[in-house]
């Protein structure tokens, strides 16, 4: 990855169409649950995004696999998406910008407080 892309994005568009493609290729229950996926995984990006690009990755391989094995949606990520996205983004290390600016505020107070 260049600086040129980088700064445009142009590297990740590339990739989520590869994604998109990919995912196109699912039955239509697991279309749908990858739209409820990308949905509740964009809420613990970083500014860029890029954090969540091997994450996607992941859960789109996941998917790809269980529908070959021929499982419902329901076996493998269960009724509560929302609650396997909060699950994925906190195994893998996920932080949004929100906490990284709570991190650094309390950083910040407690500098100020002297501890």
């Amino acid at each position: 990855m260049n600086f040129w892309e980088k700064v445009t994005g142009s590297d990740m568009t590339k990739e989520l169409k590869t994604f998109e493609s990919r995912a196109k290729k699912l039955p239509t229950d697991y279309q749908a649950a990858w739209e409820k996926i990308k949905t509740n995984l964009w809420s613990h990006s970083n500014f860029t995004g890029r954090n969540l690009m091997p994450i996607l990755d992941g859960v789109l391989s996941l998917l790809e696999e269980t529908a070959a094995d021929g499982q419902s949606v329901q076996e493998v990520l269960g009724d509560d998406i929302k609650g396997f996205c909060s699950a994925l983004a906190d195994i893998d290390g996920a932080k949004s910008y929100r906490d990284k600016w709570r991190e650094q505020l309390n950083n910040n107070i407690a500098k100020k407080l002297g501890k």
